[in-house]
C-alpha cells in the first residue's frame, strides 16, 4: 500500500499517529475495567499526568529521572524506613488524603493528622500512668494526662491508645541503635473516666531522613527539612472511627515550617512547662512538662492501618 493510501484510510482506535492520539487511546484501552472505582482512579490519573506532561512539555531526559526518582523511592524502602510514605508526606499529599477523609475537612475538635512513617504495630501494653521510657532517654520528664471523648463529650470507655514519639535527641527508637526496641512506644486502655496517663520525656522536632530521593528533593526546593516536637496517638475501639493523630509542643521554632505539612491549629498545645512546686514523682527534676489534652472521636467503623515499618 502506497504512503498516500495510507494517509488516506480511516483511523483504528489503538493506532497513534500523534501526541493528541495517546491519552483517549489509553483511556479506551482500560474502558472495560470491572471494577467501577478502580477505572475511576486510573482514568482520572492517566488524564492528569498526561496533561502534567503536555504542560510542561516533559523532557526525554526528565522523563528518565522521574522514572529512577520512582525506582529509588523502592530501593530505599525496608522494614525499618518507608521512604515511599516519607514522600507522600513531603508533597502535602498525605495531609490532603487526611483532611479529605475526616469530618468536616479535618477541622474536628480533635483534627487527625498524618500516620507518619514510624507507627509499629505491637507496642508493649502499658498500666495507666506507667512510662514508655524502657532505656536511658536523657530530657525532661513529661507526664501526659489524656482523655478520650464521644461527640456527646461522654467519656469513651476501653479505648486502646498507642502512643509513640522520637526522643529528645530527635530520633525513633527503630533509627537509634543506642536505644532500646520499642523505646517511647506504649499502648494504653481508656478507664472509665475515658482517662489514660503516661510518663515520658518531652519530644523534640528532628530532621526527617535526607539521605534518599525525598531528602533531595527537598534540597532542590531549597526549604526546611524539620518536622516540630510532637507525641503521636491512635485510637481504636470498634463503632468509632480510628482517631490517628499528633499533639504538637506550642513553643516549637518549626511549628510554621513543617516539613510534611502535618500541623493543624487544634493539635497546637497543652504542654506546661514547670519550674517550681511539687513534682509528680519523686525522682523528677525541674524542669518537667505536664501534658492534658482531651481527644474526640466519632461513630464509624474501627480498621487499623497498615504498619508502614515492621
Amino acid at each position: 500500500m502506497s504512503l498516500s493510501r495510507l494517509a488516506d484510510a480511516p483511523a483504528r482506535s489503538g493506532i497513534i499517529d500523534g501526541e493528541d492520539d495517546v491519552t483517549p487511546v489509553v483511556l479506551a484501552s482500560i474502558a472495560r475495567t470491572k471494577d467501577a472505582r478502580a477505572k475511576e482512579i486510573m482514568e482520572s490519573f492517566i488524564r492528569h499526568i498526561h496533561a502534567f506532561v503536555k504542560d510542561v512539555r516533559l523532557t526525554e531526559d526528565e522523563w528518565e529521572i522521574g522514572v529512577d526518582f520512582l525506582n529509588r523511592i523502592g530501593k530505599q524502602t525496608t522494614d525499618r524506613h518507608n521512604e515511599g510514605v516519607l514522600f507522600s508526606d513531603a508533597i502535602g499529599l498525605s495531609t490532603l488524603v487526611c483532611l479529605m477523609n475526616n469530618a468536616k475537612n479535618g477541622a474536628t475538635e480533635t483534627a487527625a493528622a498524618l500516620l507518619g512513617p514510624f507507627w509499629r504495630m505491637n507496642s508493649p501494653r502499658t498500666e495507666n500512668g506507667g512510662s514508655i521510657v524502657r532505656s536511658s532517654t536523657p530530657g525532661p520528664e513529661l507526664f501526659a494526662d489524656c482523655r478520650v471523648v464521644g461527640p456527646d463529650k461522654k467519656p469513651i470507655v476501653g479505648v486502646e491508645v498507642d502512643v509513640w514519639q522520637s526522643s529528645p535527641a530527635g530520633m525513633y527508637e527503630n533509627q537509634d541503635d543506642t536505644q532500646a526496641d520499642m523505646n517511647l512506644r506504649g499502648k494504653f486502655m481508656t478507664d472509665a473516666d475515658g482517662r489514660f496517663a503516661f510518663r515520658s520525656v518531652k519530644p523534640a522536632g528532628y530532621p526527617i531522613p535526607m539521605d534518599g530521593p525525598a531528602g533531595d528533593m527537598i534540597r532542590l526546593q531549597g526549604r526546611e527539612h524539620y518536622r516540630p516536637a510532637h507525641l503521636h496517638f491512635l485510637c481504636f475501639k470498634p463503632g468509632f472511627k480510628t482517631l490517628i493523630t499528633q499533639v504538637f509542643v506550642d513553643d516549637d521554632e518549626h511549628l510554621e515550617s513543617d516539613v510534611v505539612y502535618g500541623v493543624t491549629s487544634a493539635l497546637i498545645g497543652g504542654y506546661v512547662r514547670h519550674d517550681t512546686g511539687a513534682p509528680p514523682a519523686p525522682d523528677v527534676k525541674a524542669p518537667w512538662y505536664t501534658l492534658d489534652y482531651t481527644f474526640h472521636m466519632e461513630p464509624g467503623e474501627a480498621e487499623l492501618p497498615k504498619p508502614p515499618i515492621a
